[in-house]
Order: structure tokens, then C-alpha cells, then sequence
């Protein structure tokens, strides 16, 4: 095997190693997700598209090489000459073989790089999701805690206004009875008041009638006083 098939096979079995790594069960999303975040990847940040297109492009390049080889291998007419000699016949067939080795080798690597790839992001979209929805899970519990709250506070407020309303109504009954009996006392007063003055004006009546009774006596005393007086004059003459 030559160098160039060499790295490349060495490159394919990292390819596998790292794809079945990236599969153990017991590593969650979250930690690759952590590794991936390591400040030494930034600083191949810049240069990972370049590499991952660059390597694309090589394999790419292997990978069509191998296939004409095993196309050029694989023609019938050099086969049918090398028959007639066995050692060329087994030459072609190593070479054959060869070919169809490389092919096998460059086509995983392709395949298995693409898929590294795509395992890498689906990982962090995992990760990503896992966080999201841990989060949206932790929100929908406050909301679902605040809602609670806020259903308790209104069935509070509801008791209360009724409360309230109950005792504003009890109110409005114990006003309403006090007003009647304001209003009961105040027709009683006002049938006193029409009574006294009524007796009043009885009095009042009464006192005018003493005094006219009064003067006129005091007249007919007076005119008796004077008749009386006329008739002793009239003896002592």
C-alpha cells in the first residue's frame, strides 16, 4: 500500500473510531455539546470549513482515481491477453485488487466524513433542543404556578367582593332599619310638637277668654264699686 492509501486508510479508521465514539449512549448531548464548546475549538473555527471542503475535495479526487484504476483493471482485453500468461494474469489481478481496495477505502472515508459531519450537528441540535426544552419546561411550570396563584387570588377576590357585598347589604339593612326608625320617631316628635301646639293655642284661647273674663268683671266691679259709691253720697245728704 502506498502513503497517500495509507493515511487515507488510517484516516478511515479514525472516521470510525470517532463516529462510534460520538455514539456511546452514556455521553448525553449536553456534554458533547460542553466539549464542543471548548475555547480550542474556536481557534479552529476559522479554518474548519476550509479543512472539511478541502478533505471533501481530496477524497473526492482518491476516490475517482481508484475508479478508473478499477475500470481500467477491469477491461476485458487486457484480461484476455494476461490469460495467456499467468504471471501477468496474477499481476492484474493484485492490481485489480489493489484498485478495488483504494475504492472501498476512499468511498467510506467520503461517506463516513459526511456522516461525522452531520452526527456532530445533529448532536448539537439535540443539545440545543434539550436545552430549549428544559427551559420552555421550566417556564411552562411558573406559568403553570402563576396561574394557579393568580386563580387563588381571583377566588379571593371573589369571596371578598362578595363578603363585602354581603356586608354592604347587611348595612344597607341596618341603615335602612335605623333610617325607619328615625323616621318613626321623627312622626312621633312631630305629633308631640302638633300637640303641644295645639294644647298652646287651648292655652292661649283659654288665657284670652280668663282675660276678657277678668276685665270684664274688673268693669262690672268697677261699675258696682261706682253704684255703691252714688247711693252712700245720696244717704249722707
Amino acid at each position: 500500500m502506498t502513503l497517500q492509501w495509507t493515511v487515507v486508510a488510517i484516516f478511515l479508521y479514525v472516521e470510525i473510531a470517532v463516529i462510534l465514539i460520538l455514539c456511546l449512549p452514556f455521553i448525553s448531548a449536553k456534554r458533547w455539546r460542553s466539549l464542543f464548546n471548548l475555547s480550542i475549538w474556536n481557534w479552529f473555527a476559522p479554518y474548519w470549513n476550509k479543512g472539511f471542503f478541502t478533505m471533501i475535495l481530496i477524497l473526492i479526487i482518491l476516490f475517482c482515481d481508484a475508479l478508473r484504476e478499477v475500470r481500467k483493471y477491469s477491461n476485458a482485453e487486457p484480461m484476455g491477453e494476461a490469460k495467456l500468461n499467468p504471471n501477468l494474469f496474477d499481476h492484474l489481478h493484485m492490481k485489480l485488487f489493489r484498485s478495488q481496495r483504494n475504492l472501498y477505502i476512499s468511498g467510506f472515508s467520503l461517506f463516513l466524513w459526511l456522516v461525522m459531519r452531520r452526527v456532530v450537528t445533529l448532536i448539537n441540535q439535540v443539545a440545543i433542543a434539550t436545552v430549549t426544552g428544559t427551559s420552555l419546561q421550566t417556564q411552562a411550570e411558573s406559568a403553570n404556578q402563576a396561574a394557579k396563584k393568580y386563580q387563588e387570588d381571583n377566588l379571593l377576590l371573589k369571596q371578598a367582593l362578595l363578603d363585602e357585598e354581603k356586608n354592604t347589604t347587611a348595612g344597607k339593612r341596618l341603615l335602612r332599619k335605623e333610617a325607619e326608625k328615625l323616621m318613626e320617631e321623627l312622626k312621633t316628635a312631630e305629633d308631640a310638637v302638633r300637640k303641644s301646639n295645639a294644647e298652646v293655642e287651648a292655652m292661649k284661647r283659654q288665657t284670652n277668654g280668663l282675660t276678657k273674663e277678668y276685665d270684664r268683671l274688673l268693669t262690672k266691679h268697677n261699675e258696682l264699686q261706682n253704684l255703691q259709691g252714688g247711693a252712700g253720697d245720696k244717704k249722707d245728704q
